[in-house]
């Protein structure tokens, strides 16, 4: 039986969320480098006075790096807790969501440069 909507069930269910950013960020070192450069990103948003429209496209950049991170450790905690021992195939899934990240951070990277490198190269 359906229960009826609750709002503060929805609330508290976002503590599942919170949940989820902590364990990404004590377990997967590749996200603290993401969030470096994040951080750096921003700094440097702010130092260059980039637009609101430039602002737009590195949040969703830094945004889908986060994201495909995310998924890519949903994944390899479900591989691994489905086989714990060596094989191939859950070899070949992992391979495929890192390569998922590391699309995303090279699409992150070249948004951040067509943003940054005019306004670096204006400052010489």
């Amino acid at each position: 039986m359906k229960q009826k909507f609750s709002f503060s069930k929805r609330l508290a269910s976002f503590s599942f969320a919170f949940s989820g950013l902590r364990v990404l960020f004590k377990e997967e070192h590749n996200s603290w480098i993401h969030l470096f450069l994040a951080t750096s990103v921003l700094v440097l948003g702010i130092w260059l006075r980039i637009s609101i429209l430039e602002w737009v496209c590195l949040v969703f950049a830094i945004g889908f790096v986060f994201v495909a991170e995310l998924f890519n450790s949903a994944i390899e905690n479900i591989c691994d807790f489905i086989s714990p021992e060596k094989n191939t195939v859950i070899g070949k899934i992992k391979d495929l969501a890192a390569a998922g990240v590391l699309f995303s951070a090279i699409t992150a990277f070249i948004v951040g440069a067509i943003i940054f490198l005019p306004k670096i190269v204006a400052l010489f």
